[in-house]
Parts: structure tokens; sequence; C-alpha cells
């Protein structure tokens, strides 16, 4: 491999020979002079090289430099190619005060020169050619956030002694209820279904006896949503603890968790976000401020909303409703909404035996709710009771309830979508923005 240098690299090194390598962005090819714009992943630099043109009167010309004059001419948008030349520190140049003048240039892959896609392309057309949006400075921020996010939240974890585990995505029943459900034919004439979550093996690390553990990985959900929020595959944070007293252990754990990894990405990426996405990324304070749901409802209908759903439970427009109640009151981005009614909770969340509310809550983050998380109930007599409240036969989950058959400490834990998250700290309208490759109903490629 060459010496190459990272543009990122080149404000800090001194005037002299230089190698880079990335992508075209733009060319500009003048009569006297040719300027090359060469992104790499971390950034832009302007390549000059005074043109040699081939003479009108015939004279001859230094054949290396109209050689290299009429390959850059030649330069399609999206080329991947190594230069080498002399960097040069000019305080005149827009694009980071450098320039390097081309001495070599030599081409790794050439583009078509019709790019499928533009500026202002729609969201769907950039999905279908999402490996080149995603070349854009904007997106590669996306994922460089995502990287610190993850990795703050690691360390969060694994400074407090917390277990990473890789629960598995094939299961041989369902994760939480028969619904959203993707099968998979498995050997021997089996079915195996794609976890919906890692809820029951988080929880049978409880009853191993691992005490803290977090997991980052994929699940699966057949919903047929088209929502800005929703898919059919997406990365879920979920943490599970042993020996808490309530939910509000948990949500203590994550308030922590959060404020710790938005810190992390304000403090690496928080001007360039300004920059790129016009966003202050706000570090939230602790606590997070807690309403209980029927509270709340009332709270967004004295703000003039009135919820259609029957349930009980806050729609989308409630969401926001409270959401912008908090922001007005308190000042604050996050709030948890805290005691559920167990008809619209799973049935192993624990319930408050004075009220017969499930000590749960859900987190809203700026309007949209980016988790769920309970105590649970590790009373294998009252899960089973619970089960057969919800439909479900007690038989169909025996691998499930044997974790509590054999003891299990009082427990809990929260899964929160990674997608909805950056979306919300980067004010993006979707998921897919944030998504690397996004699936939903209609979308199995690229």
């Amino acid at each position: 491999m060459s010496k190459r240098v990272l543009v990122q690299q080149l404000q800090s090194r001194e005037d002299g020979p230089v190698s880079v390598s990335g992508w075209v962005e733009t060319v500009r090819d003048q009569k006297k002079v040719q300027f090359v714009i060469l992104r790499d992943e971390t950034g832009a630099v302007q390549l000059v090289n005074p043109a040699t043109r081939p003479a009108e009167d015939g004279r001859e010309q230094d054949a290396a430099a109209l050689a290299l004059t009429e390959l850059i001419s030649t330069l399609s948008t999206g080329s991947f190619l190594t230069v080498t030349g002399d960097l040069k520190h000019d305080e005149r140049v827009k694009l980071g005060g450098v320039e390097i003048k081309i001495g070599a240039l030599e081409i790794a892959a050439s583009a078509l020169p019709e790019t499928p896609i533009a500026a202002d392309s729609g969201l769907d057309k950039r999905m279908d050619w999402r490996f080149i949006d995603l070349r854009q400075r904007r997106n590669n921020l996306i994922f460089r956030i995502q990287t610190t996010l993850e990795h703050a939240m690691r360390t969060y974890w694994i400074e407090r002694d917390y277990i990473e585990i890789h629960s598995p995505k094939l299961m041989a029943s369902a994760s939480e209820s028969n619904a959203e459900l993707f099968e998979v034919p498995y050997f021997e004439d089996k079915t195996a279904y794609l976890a919906q979550s890692p809820q029951f093996f988080k929880q049978m690390a409880q009853s191993a006896g691992f005490g803290k553990i977090f997991e980052i990985g994929d699940v699966y959900r057949a919903d047929p949503s088209f929502t800005s929020r929703h898919a059919t595959e997406f990365t879920s944070i979920d943490a599970e603890i042993s020996w808490i007293d309530s939910h509000e252990d948990v949500a203590t754990m994550q308030e922590e968790l959060l404020q710790f990894a938005i810190q992390a990405v304000a403090d690496k990426h928080g001007a360039e976000i300004k920059d790129l996405f016009d966003i202050d990324v706000v570090v939230p304070t602790v606590p997070f401020p807690r309403i209980p749901l029927a509270e709340a409802r009332e709270i967004v209908a004295a703000r003039g909303y009135e919820i259609p759903r029957t349930d009980g439970d806050l729609d989308p427009e409630g969401e926001r409703q409270i959401s912008a109640h908090v922001q007005e009151t308190y000042g604050h981005e996050f709030v948890f909404i805290t005691d559920y009614h167990p008809e619209i909770r799973a049935f192993y969340h624990m319930r408050d035996e004075e009220t017969g509310l499930t000590k749960s809550y859900d987190l809203l983050f700026k309007g949209v709710e980016i988790t769920t998380g309970a105590q649970r109930e590790h009373r294998v007599e009252v899960l089973e009771e619970q089960a057969r409240e919800k439909g479900l036969d007690p038989e169909h989950l025996g691998f499930y309830l044997d974790f509590f058959r054999y003891g299990v400490p009082p427990h809990g834990g929260f899964g929160m979508g990674l997608a909805r998250v950056l979306m919300l700290l980067l004010g993006q309208d979707s998921i897919r923005e944030v998504t690397y490759l996004f699936r939903g109903p209609t979308r199995l490629a690229p």
C-alpha cells in the first residue's frame, strides 16, 4: 500500500510531495487551468493542473503534460483515483486553505458519465442508489456519529462491568407474540422465526447469573407499516439488569447512558453537526422528567388535543403534544411516560400490587417514542397467569418459562431503536436517512 495521506491530514502537513486517493466530486476544465475536487472519507481537497493544450501552430508540446491534461478532461464524477503531486498551503483557497498541484494521476476505477441521482432526487430514488447517495459529506457524518454513539454506550456499560451478549436471531417460537413474525424454512421441514427482540434471551442471562448485560444487534418485525419511523429490520439497543427494586432503576441507568453517549457525540461532532445539519446537540440533564400516563393524557387534553385511541395509550400526536409540554415546562427533550395499564403492555411486565398498573415506561425523545422499559415479572406462576390473560398458551412458552422455574432474581431492562435516536438527534424526517441500508415492506435492495 502506498503512503496515502487522508484529506483531513493535509492542513497539518508541510508543503511538498504528497499522495491522496478518493473519488472525483467535480471537474472544472478551463482553457488554461484545470481544477478537480477530490473527496475521500475524511474531506475534500482541490487539485490543480496548469493545462497544456495542443499548439495551434503545430509546435511540439510536452507529451506527458498533454496526456495529463487530456486525462483530466475525460474524468467523470465519481471516478476513484490516486493523485501524487505537490501540496501547497494557500489561504486564498476556500476549500481548507490547501491545494495540490497534480504531478501524476492514476485512475483506479472510472465511473459512468451519467450519475443516476442528483442533489434534488427523491428519497426512494436515492435509496435505489444508496452507495452513491452515501458519498455525501452529510451521510458520511451520520455514520461517524453512529459509531461514536455506539462506542460511547459500550464504554458506559463496560466501565460498569456489564457483559455484552449476542443472542440468536433464529428462534423456534415467537419471542413476544405470534404477530409480526418472519417465518424461515428450517431443516427437516421445520419452521424458524426471525427474532423480533432479544427479550427472552436477555432475561435468560439474568437466570444464568450474568447480572448486567447489553446487546446491540438486528431485530426483525413483519410489520407492514409505511411510516417514517418503522422498518422491518433495524438495530436494537438492549440492556437488562438484576437485583432492581423497580423500573425506576432501569430508567436511571438509561438516562445516564444517553447523557454519556450524547455528550460524546457533542464533544466529537458538535461543530460539524451544526455546520451540516444546523442542529445544536443538547446534552440532556438528569434526571429526565417523569409523567404517569394518566396525567400525560390529561395534559394533552388540556392542550386541546383529543387522543382517538381507545386503549388508553398515547398516539403519535399525543406523544408530540406531551413532549411539547415538557419542553415548554422543563426545557427538556426527553420524558419518561410511566405507569401503563397491563392491557397495553407485554405479559412479562411486572404489575404494581397496589395500583395494578405495570412497572414500565416509554421514553420519548423530541416527541417520538424511542424505548420501552420495565421491571420484568420473575415469579413463574404469575407469568403463566399473565400470559393466559393475553391469550398466550404457556405450553408454547415452555423454554422461556423454564428460566424462571430454576430461579431468577428481580430484574428489568429496555429496548431502544438506534435509527430513531439518530433520526431525532440530527433532525431528520425519516429513519431511512440514517439507516445504512433500509429494509421495509417494499424494499429489499440494494
